[in-house]
């Protein structure tokens, strides 16, 4: 890892550690220096290295939120010129709202929300869209996962939502 114009640059070693901990943060220091051919203290120090750089912002379970029961949308928000941050900071503040960007495409915002079920889902979109600034919400239930995220397509690619 070395900085170049303010930016980490990664080497093969430090990419292969991300990839080893995205399939599976529970992977071991030993685990992952046998794979990459160096000592488990090596493969620390980069683990640390990457987590001050802000490249591994934390460690966390995936789990599949229809099996604990939840509803689930990804959520396209518009709003008017000049609502854009003060929108998006109170949306990510509420519980609902599982992952939340700030995009450039269709909706300026996007949200996966849970919700227990169709009823609460149904009441958080009508309140999202009563917010100061919000023109339009644009919901769309998950009904089947294809792809769940930190799993690699076969033959590469990036990781999933």
């Amino acid at each position: 890892m070395r900085r170049r114009r303010g930016r980490t640059v990664l080497d093969e070693k430090d990419l292969a550690i991300v990839e080893m901990l995205m399939r599976d943060a529970r992977s071991s220091y030993r685990q992952m220096a046998r794979a990459l051919g160096m000592s488990d203290v090596a493969v620390r120090k980069r683990v640390l290295k990457l987590e001050q750089e802000g490249i591994i912002l934390g460690y966390t379970a995936l789990v599949d939120p229809r099996a604990l029961g939840y509803v689930v949308s990804l959520t396209g928000v518009d709003v008017e010129p000049g609502a854009l941050l003060s929108v998006a900071r109170e949306l990510a503040k509420r519980d609902h709202v599982r992952a939340a960007w700030i995009t450039a495409g269709d909706h300026e915002i996007m949200l996966e929300i849970w919700a227990r079920d169709e009823a609460e889902m149904e009441a958080i979109i009508r309140e999202i869209g009563q917010m100061p600034g919000v023109l339009r919400v644009c919901p769309a239930v998950i009904t089947e996962r294809l792809k769940p995220r930190g799993q690699k397509a076969v033959g590469g690619g990036a990781a999933g939502i």
